[in-house]
C-alpha cells in the first residue's frame, strides 16, 4: 500500500504497524493469561482425581482385608451369618472402590487437562491476522 493511502487512512504505515505490533502482542498475552487459567484448572481437577484414587486405593485395601476375615470367619464357623454379613460389608467396599478407581482415572485423562479455549482461540486469532495481512 502506498504511503499517502496509508495516511489517508488515519496514520502512517509505520504507525499502522506500530498499532498492529501492539494489538498483537496484547493478544498474545491474553492468550498466555488464559492458558495459564485454564492449566491451574485442570491441576486443580487432576489433584480432585489424585484423592479419589488414593481413597479408592484405601478402600480397596480395607475390602481386601474385610473379604479375607469374612471368608476365614466363614470357614471357621461353619455357619453364614458372621461370614456373610463381612462378605456383603467387603462387597459394598469394593464396588464403591471400583467406581471410585473408574472416576478418578476418567478425570485424569489428558484430553480432559488440555487447555481447549486457548487452543480454539490461538487458532481463531491466527485467522483472524492471516486474513488482514492478506487483506481479505
Amino acid at each position: 500500500m502506498p504511503e499517502d493511502q496509508a495516511k489517508t487512512r488515519g496514520g502512517s504505515t509505520a504507525g499502522l504497524l506500530g498499532d498492529m505490533l501492539q494489538h498483537v502482542s496484547s493478544l498474545v498475552r491474553n492468550e498466555v493469561d488464559l492458558a495459564r487459567a485454564e492449566v491451574s484448572e485442570s491441576v486443580g481437577r487432576a489433584s480432585g482425581a489424585v484423592v479419589m484414587l488414593i481413597v479408592a486405593a484405601v478402600l480397596g485395601l480395607t475390602a481386601l482385608d474385610v473379604l479375607a476375615a469374612a471368608a476365614v470367619a466363614a470357614l471357621a464357623q461353619g455357619g453364614m451369618s458372621a461370614g456373610w454379613a463381612a462378605l456383603i460389608v467387603g462387597g459394598v467396599l469394593a464396588i464403591v472402590a471400583l467406581l471410585l478407581a473408574m472416576r478418578g482415572r476418567r478425570n485424569l485423562k489428558l484430553s480432559n487437562l488440555a487447555p481447549r479455549r486457548t487452543a480454539k482461540n490461538v487458532r481463531r486469532d491466527a485467522n483472524t491476522v492471516k486474513e488482514i495481512y492478506n487483506g481479505d
